[in-house]
């Protein structure tokens, strides 16, 4: 009888087929299974030599390929079809057999399988899984959430498979539940306010300053050398490299000006709202993306609408030095944003996230790994129950010392009509945040003209209204 697997992946895409090549090659025993069987086969012809696969074309002969308690990796997309495979799959599973969705569901619906397999005496776990294809093969940022028991049982696969940085494994127990998921929603939603900053950076360094693509790639590959080193940054410099071989001009400049989504940033910005969390650099981030999409609107609007007249920015230099700094201070933003929406969910659900944990699994294999993130993750081991990044001094400093270059750069781009939604939101969030009086008060007086809304005063205690439509007395009101 040939020695079952140690593990199972069902769901042969890139991502799915990349996971299990690399649990392979991490020498783990794996079955793998696709829907389409011709996939399957492929999947053994073509990387069978890589490690120890069993390859199945039934469920049922999949599931019996396994080792007990058996522990199945379903790698298909999010929504139906993860419940669809579950469907499949539980009447041929026995009582303490683990299902994992490492997808990118969403977090209420990793809950909602969690307590149907339960129901089923099955165990369910969802782990967000960060780094792409090429993470998925050679080391992602693993993010799994659901019962420490189950985590137990499979934290020799995912901590070996899992990106590794200065010997720490890029995998930690996130939480219960769905909370693997949500944290892998609001890392999504910190890269697209990271790559919308990115865009905005290279649209003012292109429209002010007047800069070719490859100009502008070689200024992304220097930046990669300080404090803004990262992946995203580094990838910039490579796209903005790239020469396209049909026109000879560089590839960026024919690519169609249409940013597309899966959802995961609208995920966190609605899940920010239910919070009461003011998630306001990744939110215009995912507006952004929908404004690029009416791209038929905006060319009628380009002829009609009016702006201000092309005019070359003075000083190129002290262009591209302020839109450096601006850069990474709306990046901090965005990251103190993120990691505020984590803290605000982890006491609405009762998840106790560890902070400093996910800063720490988010240095290697993930999209949005930066070399600041080692700051992050130092902040939280010092400060657990740290409100906000800001005020962590390190980035008080590097916030406070780049905010006339912040300044600068938001100006320059009004008065040259270039959008930047992520670089003045951001900017307008530090500004809110470090003021002690805002102009709030003028808002609930108006809510308490028109919906006797009531108000607090800073002179005394209590709930109050004025009658203003009557005699314009004041009555407490609690």
């Amino acid at each position: 009888m040939a020695e079952k697997s140690r593990i199972g992946v069902t769901g042969l895409a890139v991502m799915g087929a990349n996971l299990a090549r690399n649990m392979a090659r991490r020498g783990f025993t794996v079955a793998v299974h696709n829907r389409t069987t011709a996939k399957t086969t492929q999947f053994i012809e073509d990387y069978g030599h890589e490690g120890a696969f069993t390859g199945s074309e039934s469920l049922q002969d999949f599931v019996d390929a396994l080792q007990t308690p058996r522990t199945i990796v379903v790698m298909v997309k999010a929504g139906k079809p993860v419940d669809a495979v579950i469907d499949e799959l539980a009447p041929l599973l026995d009582e303490g057999d683990i299902i994992v969705d490492a997808g990118n569901s969403h977090f209420p619906d990793t809950d909602r399988r969690t307590a149907h397999c339960a129901e089923l005496g099955l165990r369910f776990m969802g782990i967000g899984v960060s780094g792409g294809e090429e993470g998925a093969l050679n080391g992602p940022s693993i993010m799994p959430g659901g019962d420490p028991a189950a985590y137990a049982e499979i934290a020799d696969v995912l901590t070996a498979i899992a990106a590794n940085v200065d010997g720490t494994p890029c995998c930690t127990h996130v939480g219960p539940g769905g909370a693997g998921h949500y944290v892998k929603m609001v890392h999504n939603g910190i890269e697209y306010a990271d790559i919308q900053l990115i865009a905005e950076a290279y649209d003012l360094l292109t429209h002010v300053g007047g800069l070719s693509a490859p100009e502008i790639g070689t200024i992304f590959e220097q930046w990669n050398t300080g404090d803004l080193e990262s992946f995203l940054i580094e990838i910039t410099g490579i796209v903005l490299a790239k020469t396209d071989e049909r026109t000879g001009g560089p590839l960026v400049d024919v690519i169609t000006d249409q940013a597309e989504q899966k959802g995961t940033g609208r995920w966190t910005a609605i899940d920010a709202l239910d919070l009461g969390v003011p998630l306001t650099g990744i939110t215009e981030a995912v507006f952004a993306r929908t404004l690029s999409a009416l791209r038929d609107e905006r060319q009628a609007a380009s002829t009609t609408l009016a702006g201000p007249a092309p005019k070359p920015a003075a000083d190129v230099d002290r262009l591209v030095d302020d839109v450096r700094q601006a850069l990474y201070a709306s990046k901090v933003v965005a990251y103190a944003q993120g990691f505020a929406q984590m803290r605000a969910a982890s006491q609405a659900n009762g998840w106790d996230l560890d902070l400093g944990a996910m800063a720490r699994i988010w240095r290697g294999g993930c999209i949005i790994r930066a070399q600041f993130l080692n700051r992050i993750t130092e902040a939280y081991e010092s400060h657990p129950d740290l409100d906000n990044l800001l005020m962590v001094p390190y980035f008080t400093e590097a916030v406070g010392n780049a905010q006339d270059a912040w300044r600068r750069v938001v100006v320059t781009a009004t008065e040259h009509g270039v959008a930047i939604p992520a670089f003045s939101s951001s900017l307008s969030y530090y500004d809110g945040y470090r003021r002690e009086r805002g102009p709030a008060n003028l808002i609930q007086g108006l809510r308490d003209y028109f919906g006797a809304h009531t108000y607090h005063r800073i002179d005394a205690d209590g709930a109050f209204h004025t009658r203003w439509s009557q005699d314009g007395a004041e009555v407490r009101t609690d």
